[in-house]
């Protein structure tokens, strides 16, 4: 295909330089909106807002403040023109940003996105041999810390040859930090820089359930175009919405659903460093949440916590993503609570979330339809269409697409203009899909093939299942056989007569033959942060 991109305000342009061959992207669909050709994000998700009139409206909430975007825009304009001024961002550079979820954070991302840097936002659960991969990767000079956890990072500056300097911003509430002190020396007006809508605005690590993480790259248009599609569309967000959830601000999912979609359109985000299911009950009840944006293990326990009185009724709608929602989970929330929970699928490479169930038309087991300016079919290892009914890999394209920074892995992941996701789904005669599992999940079986997920949806049906993982082990005599990991819920007693109740119950829910040969109890399963389990760790035991 032929590439052309727009004008770059980049002056460093290492991204630019590192974007992968032209004939190697991905088909890319018009967008919900036609972008100007010089586009800054952080200027749209803040001083754009304050000249609608959303200037006084509270945009972030944590620590036990409340700030309004008239706030936010005068806040990340001064610590934009430090960056500048004393720090010496020119744009294009790439900036590190290592914080947990607070409104500090997002302050400092769209700082450094005025300032038409190239951000990388990490998780604080990184070691500094981690972290050194990162900036490896990314050639990043300066890093933006939170001073409760820049030792890592300072390690990691000692033995890096090209992290320069790593300055600490206050993750509270307090502006106690070398950023902050600068940045109130500054005035409060800051002429961003004119970034074109082409130019990349973020480099993403996927989150690493199948091992290494890779980098993925997006334009300012890019973070947008997720807000002005799926989030107009299937969530229909309002300015009255209050967005609260557990996703790291780190991966593109939290980033999303916790900062730009309420940014969009002038609602606001209630933010949580330790997302614990019970820390969002009390944030949903404190603020009147909306919108909430987690994993379906968490709603399981928020189900649990309604059972000693929690209050979720200002609630109006559930999004669920990082795993494939289960059947069961699906039924307990629309049942208890009467609100719609949407599953959906989206990835890094993506940005978001491209096929989604919508209000009013949510079926459990469905992910639903492609978002409005996303087409996706189901297709055989030759990359051919698959009839409706049959289990194939997940082919999509639309305004968003993969692009790894280099090119490295690029034709693994597209292929004739379509991004393989690498999750096996099939298509109904409505045009309905639905998740398999992932396609290095699958597990075959004496002949069979066995899509972990309907197994697991199975077990968590009983009762004494808190949570499980389905994965395949090698057998000599059937090739493969099914093993749950399952941790029981409290009061259950793990153990052989468990085991075989647990057998027993798949027999009679699904296909004798899926039934789990081995089951295998613990406390916890590996997980990545954004609530995604990491069946390749159990897997290799």
């Amino acid at each position: 295909m032929t590439t052309t991109l727009g004008p770059t305000a980049h002056m460093d342009t290492f991204a630019r330089d590192n974007l992968p061959p032209a004939d190697e992207w991905p088909d890319l669909l018009p967008g919900p909106v036609d972008y100007p050709e010089r586009l800054n994000a952080a200027v749209e998700l803040s001083d754009r807002m304050v000249q609608a009139g959303f200037g006084d409206h509270v945009a972030l909430i944590g620590h036990g403040r409340r700030r309004t975007y008239k706030e936010l825009t005068d806040w990340t304009n001064r610590l934009a023109r430090a960056l500048r001024d004393d720090f010496g961002v020119k744009p294009g550079n790439r900036v590190l940003i290592r914080s947990a979820n607070n409104p500090a954070m997002v302050g400092c991302w769209l700082a450094a996105t005025k300032a038409g840097a190239v951000v990388v936002n990490t998780m604080p659960m990184l070691r500094a041999g981690e972290l050194a991969k990162v900036v490896e990767k990314a050639r990043v000079r300066l890093a933006l810390c939170d001073t409760r956890m820049m030792d890592e990072l300072v390690a990691c500056s000692k033995a890096s040859r090209f992290l320069e300097q790593v300055v600490g911003f206050d993750g509270t509430a307090n502006h106690d930090a070398e950023l902050d002190r600068i940045a109130l020396t500054k005035p409060v007006r800051f002429d961003a820089v004119t970034t074109g809508r082409d130019d990349v605005a973020l480099l993403a690590f996927t989150s690493g359930t199948t091992g290494e993480p890779k980098v993925t790259m997006h334009f300012h248009r890019d973070l947008l175009s997720i807000a002005d599609g799926y989030a107009k569309e299937v969530l229909g967000v309002t300015p009255d919405d209050v967005f609260v959830g557990s996703p790291p601000l780190a991966f593109t999912f939290g980033l999303g659903g916790l900062a730009i979609f309420p940014l969009r359109f002038g609602a606001a985000a209630a933010l949580l460093e330790e997302a614990t299911p019970q820390n969002m009950v009390d944030l949903i009840e404190r603020y009147r949440a909306s919108i909430v944006f987690t994993a379906p293990t968490a709603y399981r326990a928020m189900l649990d916590a309604m059972d000693e009185g929690a209050d979720l009724t200002s609630l109006r709608l559930a999004v669920s993503a990082g795993e494939t929602l289960p059947a069961p989970v699906f039924d307990a929330w629309t049942s208890r609570t009467g609100k719609p929970i949407l599953d959906g699928i989206g990835t890094t490479e993506l940005l978001h979330i491209f096929i989604s169930n919508r209000i009013g038309e949510a079926e459990a087991g469905s992910t639903g339809t492609p978002v409005t300016g996303y087409e996706a079919r189901i297709v055989g290892e030759d990359g051919e269409e698959l009839p409706d009914g049959e289990v194939g890999r997940l082919a999509v394209r639309g305004p968003t697409g993969c692009r790894y920074l280099g090119g490295e892995q690029q034709a693994g992941y597209v292929r004739g203009g379509w991004n393989l996701t690498g999750d096996a789904f099939r298509r109904d005669e409505r045009g309905r899909f639905h998740f398999a599992a992932r396609v290095d999940d699958l597990i075959v079986s004496a002949g069979y093939n066995i899509a972990g997920p309907e197994v697991e949806a199975a077990l968590l049906a009983h009762p004494d299942v808190a949570e499980c993982a389905v994965v395949g082990a090698p057998d000599e005599r059937r090739g493969q056989i099914v093993v749950a990991h399952v941790v029981p819920r409290e009061g259950a007693a793990p153990g052989d007569d468990l085991a075989e109740r647990l057998k027993a119950h798949v027999k009679t829910s699904i296909a004798p033959y899926k039934y789990p040969r081995a089951v295998r109890f613990t406390g916890a399963l590996p997980k990545t942060p954004t609530g995604k389990i990491q069946r390749f760790r159990l897997k290799d035991g």
